[in-house]
């Protein structure tokens, strides 16, 4: 009987090993379908090289005129984008988020709700990877006062993994920009803050009244905390 026991337990064991092995195999599988998914996004898009260009610091508020034109080193390259091959694909997209010097570099979406592409690539293959979205609810021209883009934190350091180092005020400063090119054009957002939050928080509203509804929300916020006047961009991935 105890001999029984004790197969049955071996087996119950194996079979235990042999679906996890399985598990595993497949999300492997899933991420490197992904990665190829999203190398022939580049490909299309014809990403430009912005190997050697350096990231410009932070822009300081002033209420000084400028006295010349400034151009964007980023900006001007990224600017150059053509959409046109990544459409005939998908028509979702809206353009590409890119944070210089990190793994950030992706083709931005907009679907009809917020949850298609948490399972879906940026070619509406079903996978885990899913794909950069923007909240439905925005406006694609980033005109909005709070314009919330999603991306999962994936295990292999994919998609918006990366955001967790944030936390560190060193990564802040060797990586303290996002760029979002699309057809209205290319824009830098200086990275202001990180920080863990609920779902259901204040730093996902959408909504404002007016002024003194957008000042709630950016006292809200930590560390430096930009003018109401300015547009935002909230990253959002999970925990």
């Amino acid at each position: 009987m105890k001999k029984k026991l004790r197969i049955l337990a071996m087996l119950v064991l194996a079979a235990v090993f042999i679906g996890s092995l399985t598990m595993v195999i497949l999300r492997s599988l899933d991420y490197r379908r992904g990665e190829e998914a999203y190398a022939e996004a580049e490909s299309l898009v014809q990403l430009p090289d912005l190997s050697g260009l350096e990231i410009p610091e932070p822009a300081e508020p002033t209420d000084e005129p400028e006295q010349e034109v400034y151009i964007d080193p980023y900006a001007d390259a990224l600017r150059s984008m053509d959409f046109t091959a990544l459409r005939e694909v998908n028509d979702d997209v809206l353009g590409w988020i890119l944070i210089p010097n990190t793994v950030i570099s992706y083709p931005l979406l907009q679907g009809e709700d917020n949850q298609y592409y948490l399972t879906h690539t940026w070619k509406k293959w079903t996978s885990a990877v899913g794909a950069i979205f923007m909240d439905s609810q925005n406006n694609p021209d980033l005109t909005d006062f709070n314009t919330i883009v999603y991306g999962h934190r994936m295990n292999n350091g994919s998609m918006f993994a990366s955001l967790k180092n944030y936390k560190k005020q060193s990564y802040w400063q060797a990586h303290p920009c996002v760029y979002i090119t699309g057809d209205h054009g290319s824009y830098k957002y200086d990275i202001f803050a990180a920080y863990e939050v609920s779902t259901q928080g204040i730093t996902y509203q959408l909504g404002f009244s007016g002024d003194a509804d957008k000042q709630e929300f950016l006292d809200a916020l930590e560390d430096f905390v930009p003018p109401a006047s300015s547009r935002k961009v909230t990253l959002a991935t999970g925990v």
